[in-house]
């Protein structure tokens, strides 16, 4: 039995949530979303929460699945989300050129990457090195976070490429000299 399913999704103050058929819309300040849940679970509205439950014992594999797909919705359009992504070397950069971003990651030329729309990437103030990818879909915002991070993994000598900020990559020891 899944105890994440069985928690209703608490619609905060300026959320609104409609269900229409087997899709649901929620609206929020920073923008609307909508998902299409499947026909095996049912998802209704009670005084001001979304409560997803499974219409059969087959559906309880969709149930919690749901739940979080509705629960992450709801956040998205009320805080939104964000990752940073953090590239480290001698020459690696960022660079947003319009829709566009440049990255100079020690290729004989820069690698230049379309940004979906909706999804708004900001330079770090503070940090040269730091980008910032939001949006109020977590797995766009994940999904594209990893498409620039797949571009130069950081290798595990010195470090060097694109990781998220915060993320600690396991070292490895250099060859040492004989003796």
């Amino acid at each position: 039995m899944s105890r994440i399913g069985k928690l209703p999704v608490v619609l905060p103050a300026k959320v609104e949530a409609k269900i229409t058929g087997n899709t649901i819309q929620v609206k929020g300040e920073k923008g609307s979303l909508d998902f299409a849940f499947s026909d095996k679970v049912e998802v209704t509205m009670e005084d001001n929460s979304v409560v997803v439950s499974p219409k059969s014992d087959e559906a309880k594999a969709l149930w919690g699945t749901t739940r979080s797909v509705i629960s992450n919705m709801v956040l998205g359009v009320s805080e939104g989300y964000k990752k940073s992504l953090e590239i480290n070397g001698v020459g690696y950069k960022f660079e947003l050129q319009g829709a566009k971003l440049i990255l100079s990651i020690w290729f004989s030329h820069k690698v230049e990457m379309e940004i979906p729309e909706g999804i708004s990437l900001a330079m770090d103030e503070k940090l040269k090195n730091v980008i910032h990818v939001s949006w109020i879909d977590k797995q766009r915002v994940g999904q594209f976070a990893s498409k620039i991070k797949a571009k130069k993994k950081p290798e595990p000598y010195k470090g060097k490429g694109i990781k998220y900020q915060g993320e600690h990559i396991r070292r490895k020891a250099g060859k040492t000299g004989s003796k």
